[in-house]
């Protein structure tokens, strides 16, 4: 079977560019003794890949120039040596980026049964949710009648830990870069959202958190993580996710100008990755289902399609174009 993939062409310095990505056509091999032919259906794109195409030492290798790159995806087995998988059987993998691969069945999870669709799996109910889920739980500790902040709110994260701290009784406060975006995150629930484009962040904010914030969840960092730190309530927790306006910085940024607050309001601060969190993932999925099923969480995608507009896809997550789980269609 032929199949086009992508790679890294060259590191991005900045922003990425479309230069820095190649589509390439690759013969996929029959699969051997234990391995299975898959046919991907959906891929999911993330910011944390950004962190993958510098090259330097982190929790995750970085992508190598000239190879495939590697996501989360969804795909069909079309052809299995192994007794665990049959043809038709939907799998989840990292192998994202190309159209089809062969690999070990070991290193393949089947899909269950669920009445949610496939790629649900890479977003609501894959890493993106756990990653809201395990974050806003685990480390914001979140009680009801408290506020919470959520950066970057109509992100996939974003908009699943504004609904999870809505069942859990809090105020939810979001922050968005669109007015689109603020009608949608009300749609779901959430009692507040300040468009972060019109300027005036931190007086926006606090109109929207009189009582101020009790869990800040941070997506974005910068002026953001300023803004949680200055209306911040004694003992707040904040659950340092990720800061995507300083992925492609070629400096380092300052750092919080008021991190001081830290000591004097006793800020408990922590950043995590939601590989930590693996052993959350039973009661994650259960917690979940169990909300969709009632109605209570919902979700959106920001659909792609095909493999060779993958790379405009992951450009867009930094422009702010997705709303909600950004993927690629593949077939």
């Amino acid at each position: 079977m032929r199949a086009r993939e992508v790679r890294l062409k060259s590191r991005p310095v900045g922003t990425p560019a479309p230069e820095n990505f190649e589509i390439a056509e690759v013969e996929v091999p029959a699969p051997g003794p234990g391995a299975a032919l898959v046919r991907n259906l959906w891929m999911s794109v993330d910011p944390y890949m950004r962190g993958r195409m510098y090259d330097r030492k982190s929790y995750v290798p970085p992508f190598q120039i000239g190879e495939a790159l590697q996501g989360g995806a969804v795909g069909q087995v079309v052809e299995s040596n192994d007794p665990s998988l049959k043809p038709g059987d939907l799998v989840q993998s990292m192998l994202g980026w190309r159209e089809a691969f062969t690999a070990p069945a070991a290193s393949l999870e089947k899909l269950p049964e669920s009445n949610a669709p496939p790629q649900a799996y890479l977003g609501v109910l894959g890493m993106p949710g756990l990653t809201a889920y395990a974050g806003l739980l685990e480390i914001g500790q979140p009680k009801a009648g408290e506020t919470v902040f959520v950066s970057g709110g109509a992100g996939a994260v974003g908009s699943v830990v504004a609904q999870i701290a809505k069942i859990k009784g809090c105020r939810v406060v979001a922050s968005v870069g669109a007015e689109e975006k603020a009608q949608w995150l009300k749609s779901l629930g959430v009692d507040a959202v300040v468009n972060y484009k019109n300027g005036g962040l931190l007086a926006a904010v606090q109109a929207a958190a009189p009582n101020g914030i009790d869990v800040y969840f941070d997506n974005v960092g910068g002026e953001h993580l300023e803004v949680a730190l200055e209306l911040a309530n004694p003992f707040a927790r904040f659950v340092e996710c990720g800061m995507i306006s300083q992925y492609n910085n070629t400096e380092p940024a300052p750092g919080p100008r008021n991190l001081i607050y830290v000591v004097g309001k006793s800020i408990k601060m922590q950043g995590f990755i939601v590989i930590q969190f693996q052993h959350l993932r039973g009661q994650f999925l259960k917690d979940m289902t169990g909300w969709i099923n009632e109605g209570r969480l919902k979700w959106e995608e920001t659909v792609e399609h095909g493999v060779e507009n993958a790379p405009a896809a992951f450009l867009k997550l930094f422009s702010g174009a997705n709303t909600g789980k950004m993927l690629v269609k593949l077939a």
